[in-house]
C-alpha cells in the first residue's frame, strides 16, 4: 500500500487526505500548527491518522508521495529534507485531478481571479450545469472529487498550488493578469512568479482554450516566448480581436467561432474598468463551454458582488463604508481606488510583501483625502503617501475597530471609507476574511 503524507491540516490538506483514504492509500496528515476543530472532526470521521503542533520526521520522510498545502513555502526544513530524498511533492489540485475526468475551467492571475471564478460558476449554475466550485475558493477540490460527482469544476488556482502541478490539465485555462505579488516566495524574482502562473498552460491541447488579458504587458511578454497549442481567446479594452472579446464604445463584443454577441456595459452587475475584464473572461469561458448568449447576458446582469471584494457594507450619515479586504496587493488596491467617484478615506496596511506603492501616487492624489493605517508596521505607507495627503491626514491604528472609528472621524457626508489594505492580513488578523468581518462588525457598531 502506497504511503501518502499530507502536510497542512486546513481545507486543502484535509480534502486531499479524505480523497487519499477513499482511494485506498496509507494516509497520514501532519500540521506544524493547530488544526481547527471542524477539520479534526472530518479527519476523525474518515479514520485518518494525524498530528498537530509539530512534524514527526520519521513519519513524514517515509512517504512515497507528499501532498503539500499551498501555504507551506518550499524553504521550510522538512521540505528541504524531502527534496534531498527526491520524494515527489505535489499539490492537492494535482492529486485530485488524477481521479477526475470532468471538464475543468481553471483561473489564475494576480487580481480578479476570485471575481472571475465566482462569475463563471454563477454563469454555469444559471445554465443548469452540474458544476462544482473549488481550488482557492469554496470547498476543497479533492474533497469534492472524493464525495461528489460534477460534470464541470470551476477552480481558482494560486501560483502556490500551480507550483505543485505537473500532469494537471484544464480544459479552459484563464490568466486574468500578472502583477508583482508574493515575490517573497519567488526569491524576489518576477520571472519566477510569471513562470509559476503560466504552469496552468503547460499541458493544454489544441482542443483546449486559453483565455487571457491581451492588454496585460507581462502576460503578453511571456506568451511571446512560449508555444501554446490551445485555442487562444484574448480579451481587451484597447483594440479589436477576431476571436475573443473586445470593447466597442459602450458594449462588450464576444467573437467565438462563427458567433458574435454584444453585451452592453450598463447591463453588467459589476462596475469599474477591472470588472469589464472579469466579465469578458467569464463570458468567453461560458461561450467556449456552450452556454447560450441569453444565459450569459442575464447572468452578468444578475450576479451579486462577492464578500470582501468591493463589498458595500453600510451608509452612515451619508458616508458609504466599503469592505475590500481581499485587496492584498497594490494592484487590487489600484482597482478599488480607480472605480471610486467620491472623496475617499482609505484604510490601508498590514503585512507588506515588498510593495511598490509609487504606482498609486496619481490615484491617491486624485481620490484620497485621508489615510488610516491598519497594521503593526506602517512606516512604508507613511513614506509613500505623507507627501501627498499630508502628515496631519494620516492616522495609525492597530485594530479594525480603531481604524473604523478614526475613518469615521475623518469622513464627511458624501465621502467613502474604503478598506482596501494593499497588504496581507497576518500581522493583526487570521486571514483577509477575518479582517473583513471585523471591519464590517466595527462599521455596524458605529
Amino acid at each position: 500500500m502506497s504511503r501518502t503524507v499530507i502536510l497542512g491540516g486546513a481545507e486543502s490538506g484535509v480534502g486531499a487526505a479524505v480523497l487519499a483514504k477513499v482511494k485506498g492509500f496509507d494516509v497520514f496528515l501532519s500540521d506544524n500548527g493547530e488544526i481547527k476543530p471542524e477539520y479534526k472532526e472530518t479527519l476523525d470521521k474518515w479514520g485518518i491518522n494525524y498530528e498537530e503542533g509539530g512534524h514527526t520526521e520519521e513519519k513524514i520522510l517515509s512517504a512515497d508521495e507528499i501532498i503539500k498545502s499551498p501555504g507551506i513555502p518550499s524553504s521550510v526544513p522538512i521540505i528541504k529534507k524531502l527534496e534531498a530524498l527526491h520524494t515527489p511533492i505535489i499539490s492537492e489540485i494535482e492529486f485530485a485531478s488524477r481521479y477526475d475526468n470532468s471538464k475543468k475551467i481553471c483561473i489564475t492571475g494576480s487580481n480578479g481571479k476570485t471575481t472571475t471564478t465566482s462569475l463563471i460558476y454563477y454563469l454555469f449554475k444559471q445554465a443548469g450545469l452540474n458544476v462544482g466550485l473549488g481550488g482557492n475558493i469554496g470547498k476543497s477540490y479533492a474533497f469534492q472529487v472524493a464525495t461528489e460527482k460534477h460534470d464541470y469544476y470551476v477552480l481558482e488556482i494560486s501560483s502556490f498550488q500551480l507550483d505543485g502541478c505537473y500532469d494537471f490539465r484544464p480544459d479552459i485555462a484563464i490568466i486574468t493578469n500578472i502583477t508583482p505579488d508574493h515575490l517573497d516566495r519567488y526569491d524576489y524574482n518576477m520571472e519566477n512568479y510569471v513562470r509559476a502562473k503560466f504552469r496552468i498552460t503547460r499541458n493544454l491541447r489544441p482542443q483546449d482554450c486559453f483565455i487571457f488579458d491581451s492588454d496585460d504587458q507581462i502576460t503578453i511578454g511571456h506568451l511571446d516566448q512560449i508555444l501554446i497549442q490551445a485555442k487562444q481567446l484574448p480579451y481587451t479594452q484597447e483594440k479589436k480581436v477576431s476571436q475573443g472579446a473586445y470593447l466597442d464604445s459602450d458594449k462588450i463584443v464576444l467573437e467565438y467561432e462563427q458567433d458574435e454577441t454584444e453585451i452592453y456595459l450598463n447591463e453588467l452587475a459589476l462596475g469599474g474598468k477591472h470588472n469589464i475584464y472579469n466579465s469578458m473572461a467569464a463570458a468567453l469561458a461560458a461561450k467556449a463551454s456552450g452556454v447560450s448568449n441569453s444565459v450569459i447576458k442575464e447572468a452578468l446582469r444578475s450576479f451579486s458582488p462577492i464578500e470582501h471584494r468591493l463589498e458595500p457594507v453600510l451608509s452612515i450619515k451619508d458616508v458609504l463604508y466599503i469592505n475590500d479586504s481581499k485587496a492584498t496587493n497594490v494592484d487590487s488596491a489600484w482597482y478599488a481606488l480607480e472605480c471610486q467617484t467620491k472623496p475617499v478615506v482609505w484604510i490601508v496596511g498590514g503585512k507588506d510583501k515588498g510593495n511598490d506603492y509609487s504606482v498609486l501616487d496619481e490615484l491617491v492624489r486624485k481620490k484620497v483625502k485621508a489615510i488610516v493605517c491598519l497594521g503593526l508596521h506602517n512606516e512604508r505607507i507613511h513614506e509613500a503617501f505623507e507627501g501627498i495627503v499630508g502628515k496631519e491626514n494620516m492616522v495609525d491604528t492597530d485594530s479594525a475597530e480603531k481604524a473604523v472609528r478614526a475613518a469615521a472621524g475623518l469622513a464627511q457626508a458624501g465621502d467613502v471609507v474604503l478598506l482596501s489594505p494593499c497588504c496581507a492580513s497576518f500581522d493583526l488578523f487570521k486571514s483577509y476574511e477575518d479582517r473583513g468581518e471585523q471591519f464590517k462588525e466595527a462599521v455596524r457598531n458605529l
